[in-house]
């Protein structure tokens, strides 16, 4: 099955390629189950093992075995990781970026990318982002929250807005801002801790 190049980043093979090094080189030492790999990045686990053989061969990428697992981890010796990283963090990096500074935050039921960010990692065609759109719903301390986006424009470097929505106003929809978001282009953030 041949896929379109990403939007956000049309020099890359597939959306799986930008998910699965995003994943990976944006969480430097964290090594991942191939398993794992393809539940994150929404494809199958024969197409995530071939370019995970693909990226180990360019070394990008190293793997191990542990008894039947094979995990991998981004190769910190890859003479390239630092510029790739960057061009990670700046296309794919929002979502694994946000997830992770999102997650542990008490009160957040919810959180989405949405706005050009999410239009363009879905395939809407269109101008490169500007800055990433975060929609968090519930009741998160707003300190909080903004802590998180320090953290993620530092990362990212791109200016981050974050919008806060109650749970029964998103489940209302009364809302005209809730009725748009609701209505374009939602990429769920896989906050740690949820169920699979």
């Amino acid at each position: 099955m041949r896929t379109e190049s990403p939007a956000l980043a049309p020099y890359l093979r597939s959306q799986t390629q930008g998910r699965l090094l995003a994943e990976l080189l944006l969480r430097p030492g964290v090594a991942r189950s191939v398993t794992d790999l393809a539940r994150i990045v929404q494809a199958p686990q024969s197409v995530v093992s071939k370019e995970v053989g693909r990226l180990v061969r360019a070394q990008v990428l190293t793997d191990e075995r542990v008894g039947r697992t094979r995990l991998v981890r981004a190769n910190p010796e890859y003479r390239l990781m630092e510029p790739l990283a960057q061009i990670l963090a700046a296309t794919f990096g929002p979502e694994p970026v946000m997830a992770r500074l999102l997650s542990g935050i008490p009160g957040i039921e919810e959180a989405f990318l949405y706005g050009s960010w999410a239009a363009r990692f879905t395939g809407v065609t269109g101008r490169a982002p500007g800055d990433v759109d975060v929609l968090v719903i519930g009741t998160p301390d707003r300190a909080a929250l903004n802590e998180a986006v320090a953290a993620a424009e530092r990362e990212l470097d791109l200016p981050v807005q974050i919008t806060r929505v109650s749970s029964a106003a998103w489940e209302q929809a009364d809302d005209p801002f809730v009725r748009t978001a609701q209505a374009k282009p939602l990429v769920p953030l896989r906050l740690l801790g949820e169920a699979s």
